[in-house]
């Protein structure tokens, strides 16, 4: 298999890019300061999900968040383990833990996305 390349954006949702189709999920940092999930809410196949708007909810031990998605597309496909096992969110986030593929309506909206370094610097610009 390729390796993808992954965007990320301000909000914590990674996106890994092979041509029109992406997957989308949550970074390490935003699942560990989430804490142990317990359930994820997703958008069905065939849905379609709009840049800047709420795509999905993941409920943990301490709180319910919104992901908010950093593409427009349709939804292609959702990862079947995360109904019986959302806890692969916090054990693998970058590669089991995906949470939903999508055909991309306009590919000029990665360029929006940070790249890893970037995001590392973003996430960790205010420590010394």
């Amino acid at each position: 298999m390729t390796e993808k390349e992954v965007k990320v954006s301000e909000q914590h949702i990674w996106v890994g890019v092979e041509d029109q189709h992406v997957q989308l999920g949550i970074t390490n940092y935003i699942q560990s300061a989430l804490g142990a999930v317990i359930s994820v809410e997703l958008p069905d196949i065939g849905d379609k999900i709009e840049e800047g708007e709420v795509f999905a909810e993941i409920e943990s031990v301490s709180t319910v968040h919104e992901l908010i998605s950093p593409v427009t597309g349709t939804v292609l496909a959702v990862n079947p383990q995360l109904e019986d096992h959302p806890t692969v969110i916090n054990e693998d986030p970058y590669s089991d833990g995906w949470l939903i593929e999508v055909r991309l309506r306009d590919d000029s909206e990665l360029d929006a996305l940070m790249d890893m370094d970037e995001y590392y610097h973003f996430v960790f610009k205010d420590e010394k």
